[in-house]
């Protein structure tokens, strides 16, 4: 019988538990992800490779910075509006008892 959604992503969570259990070098495992992600942050911010390498480094690093601040801001908005939620829920469970 197929998994279903649930049972899918509890075994993908298994799997990457087992996984990092076994991973001695954990950043080693990662340096090409984050090798990657700064190169990402240098092309955006000079896509033409004609800045100096100090001045794309900076420029890539406040990239970096803004694109993570970005994220932040967004997940607090979301735990803001779960919060709402989750408070006029309460507000009509008690207004029925």
């Amino acid at each position: 019988m197929p998994l279903s959604p649930t049972e899918r992503s509890i075994r993908s969570q298994i799997a990457a538990h087992e996984s990092w259990a076994q991973t001695e070098n954990r950043a080693a495992r990662t340096a090409n992800a984050r090798r990657a992600l700064l190169d990402k942050f240098e092309k955006q911010v000079d896509p033409d490779g004609t800045l100096p390498p100090a001045e794309r480094a900076k420029r890539a690093e406040h990239a970096r910075k803004a694109y993570f601040k970005r994220l932040a801001l967004k997940s607090a908005q979301a735990r803001r509006r779960r919060s709402a939620v989750a408070e006029r829920i309460a507000e009509l469970d008690g207004g029925a008892a």
